[in-house]
């Protein structure tokens, strides 16, 4: 059957208004969003089958049209799953008298999780067997995992659904058996007190989903006997529990967008009572750790860009910090790692990672070099104080992710592992450069671009430009093997850093969101027309790709400006951003309203409405566009996509492909499992592929 024979789903239209402010939104598709118990209920009402009948004529609508690409999947899925070593290992890590790692072997998705006693050619002790437990499972996903202080105990937490909600186990590593208690409604971490014996986690509201409480449980004992030690009442912010690097203590955090606040306990003193660092205060951010006789903190107070303050163990409050690194109005402190004798601090200048080693004593400070024109780079696990070796991570656009231990005395690096890329890799193949792009206002945005050599800028190369935009979340350019399926195919790929990231320092940020998130949107629309410009590619081979908030500046660009595109892949997308917000029953929709705006207040309401992509579908053409969801997601749920494609697919005027893919077994991240999430990529790239008549 032809494509234009192929019957696209027609999606029923039940009027449903909506008003706010003295306006009147209509919703024609409001009856696809369905309950929790809706979706979980193993009886389904009428609404829930006809909104999974929909579902699936869309996704049977999808398979047909894109039916003359099967093999050509099958055979990008083969070839990205091809360049992973199948049998492989992470490099050990020691904590505490153990080496601990994590390895795969041929054939499975899931990884095993294992520690060596002292020495690496002790014997392996499997802690997780996570083959095994993912066995008969659509989904899977494990959450944290954290060891007791005296190695015996392990507690473990377990996703089998893709809403984010864990359970957490534990296993009693001496005897390798797993106690029968479980904690339900969790993050699926859990922090251990110094007695081996107290355990701290966070639970989910069940509804919401926002992380409001903190429980102590007491191993050995029932969910039900576990004491609340914090509840965090402003529904705008969400509380989590960690263990300082040195630890000596509990810290509660709490946050939302702009404000944080912690509270500590000596970690020996499991049933005492938590104490404020620094009460919260609007738009003050800070962040705290441990070292000797003093908390280590990292904050915006009068430091938009943060600096490093400390403050003494018992006098904690602000008037009482001390400056240690100041603020520089053209570098962003991100974070800093603490050893005995020297601090490693994480700073963004230009966009680009930086790791500056500094002596406590003064007597020896400087930046470790890296070469290439965009990369990524940062701190890995570094569990151990004393020590002068330094793990990091470093990856390029041309560069696989390599693990290096580095000397702080000697400067000297050692290369442990880089990804391996099974059937060959050679980075002198490929070019990567960073350009600075002029956007409508004057500012230049930075664009991270890669393809392989014999790429020619001409109107006949094809390009993938990549985006997110949102949350202060910085897109570090970096590798990815999956990607060569389309640069050895002739493709460009390149990333847009634009504003609502926070490549550029903190003001990159706030000159994205909230009353000037359209900055994020324009940045876009100019770094793709420049590349259309200087010649890199063309309007008709020219794909644009975004996911989550990412997927909202999909549907934006798409609205404002449909012609610059050939096609637009738009994964789990925040499309219908009024209704949303609006609706304080949806998970985390309280917690973003620092990000977007809060459209109760009227004038949030209208600048939302203004770019929201449900909102601004207009009869016109529309370029070729695919969009994905997963049934589960908790953070944007199907119903949003579904939506949006329903009512596009009523109002474009074009004959240009609109497909909708909902995965029923996946939430956010979609798939589980180191291959299967391939069969959604190989997806995606058959369809721009396809679309400029490259079929193998």
């Amino acid at each position: 059957m032809k494509e234009k024979e192929i019957q696209a789903p027609v999606a029923a239209k039940k009027a449903h208004t909506i008003e706010k402010h003295g306006d009147v939104r209509l919703d024609n598709y409001y009856w696809m969003r369905l309950s929790d118990e809706q979706k979980e209920s193993e009886t389904k009402d009428a609404q829930t089958q006809e909104v999974l009948d929909y579902l699936h004529a869309e996704n049977d609508y999808t398979k047909a049209v894109m039916a003359h690409t099967e093999q050509f999947q099958e055979q990008l899925f083969q070839e990205m799953k091809g360049r992973i070593k199948e049998t492989d290992q992470s490099v050990p890590v020691k904590d505490n008298g153990y080496w601990y790692y994590t390895r795969f072997e041929e054939g499975k998705d899931y990884a095993f999780y294992c520690r060596k006693h002292e020495h690496l050619e002790n014997e392996e002790e499997v802690m997780i067997d996570g083959p095994a437990l993912a066995e008969g499972k659509s989904y899977w996903a494990l959450g944290g995992m954290t060891v007791s202080p005296n190695n015996q105990w392990l507690a473990y937490g377990v996703d089998e659904i893709s809403r984010r909600v864990y359970r957490v186990f534990f296993k009693d590593l001496n005897t390798g058996k797993c106690s029968e208690e479980i904690l339900e409604g969790t993050t699926g971490r859990a922090t251990w007190a110094g007695d081996n014996q107290t355990l701290f986690y966070s639970k989910r509201d069940p509804q919401t989903l926002r992380e409001f409480q903190i429980w102590k449980h007491q191993l050995g004992t029932p969910q039900e006997q576990d004491v609340l030690v914090y509840e965090e009442k402003d529904e705008t912010f969400s509380c989590f529990v960690f263990k300082t690097k040195s630890e000596k203590f509990i810290v509660i955090g709490s946050s939302q967008t702009l404000t944080t606040e912690y509270r500590v306990l000596d970690a020996d003193q499991p049933h005492g009572e938590f104490r404020v660092i620094q009460p919260r205060q609007r738009e003050m951010e800070y962040g705290i750790d441990h070292y000797g006789d003093y908390f280590y903190i990292t904050t915006n107070w009068n430091a938009k860009n943060y600096k490093l303050m400390r403050t003494s163990l018992h006098q904690t409050t602000m008037e009482y910090w001390e400056e240690v690194i100041p603020h520089r109005e053209d570098v962003l402190l991100e974070g800093v790692e603490m050893f005995r004798d020297f601090m490693v601090i994480d700073e963004r200048k230009n966009g680009l990672t930086q790791l500056r080693i500094k002596r406590w004593d003064g007597s020896a400070e400087y930046y470790m070099p890296f070469e290439d024109a965009a990369y990524t780079a940062g701190v890995g696990a570094n569990p151990d104080f004393n020590t002068d070796i330094l793990r990091y991570g470093y990856a390029s656009m041309v560069t696989p992710m390599s693990t290096f231990d580095f000397n702080m005395v000697t400067q000297e690096k050692t290369l442990l592992k880089q990804q391996e890329i099974v059937g060959g890799y050679n980075a002198s193949e490929y070019h990567c450069e960073r350009l600075m792009v002029p956007v409508t206002d004057g500012t230049l945005v930075p664009v991270s671009l890669v393809y392989k050599k014999g790429f020619e800028r001409n109107a006949q190369s094809p390009l993938l430009l990549y985006a997110y935009g949102s949350y202060g979340h910085s897109l570090d350019a970096g590798f990815g093997s999956a990607r060569l399926s389309l640069l050895n195919r002739g493709f460009a790929y390149a990333i847009a850093h634009i504003r609502g990231g926070q490549e550029m320092g903190r003001d990159w940020y706030d000159n994205g969101k909230l009353l000037k998130k359209k900055n994020t949107f324009t940045d876009f629309v100019d770094c793709a027309q420049y590349l259309i410009n200087e010649k890199f590619t063309a309007s008709d081979r020219l794909f644009a790709m975004g996911g989550s908030a990412g997927g909202l500046l999909m549907g934006a660009v798409a609205n404002m400006a449909p012609q610059l595109f050939k096609g637009i892949i738009s994964a789990v997308p925040f499309v219908d951003v009024v209704t949303t917000m609006l609706d304080d029953t949806i998970p985390l929709t309280t917690f973003e309203y620092d990000e977007w705006g809060n459209p109760n207040q009227e004038e949030f309401y209208h600048y939302m409405k203004s770019y929201s992509p449900i909102d601004n579908i207009e009869p016109k053409d529309y370029p070729n566009i695919l969009v994905t969801t997963g049934y589960w997601d908790s953070q944007v749920q199907y119903w949003e996509p579904a939506k949006y494609v329903a009512k596009m697919r009523d109002m474009k005027t074009d004959q240009n492909r609109l497909l909708f893919w909902c995965n029923m077994d996946a939430g956010h991240g979609g798939k589980s499992g180191r291959f299967e999430a391939l069969k959604e990529v190989a997806l995606e790239y058959a369809f721009m592929l396809d679309l400029v008549g490259i079929d193998a």
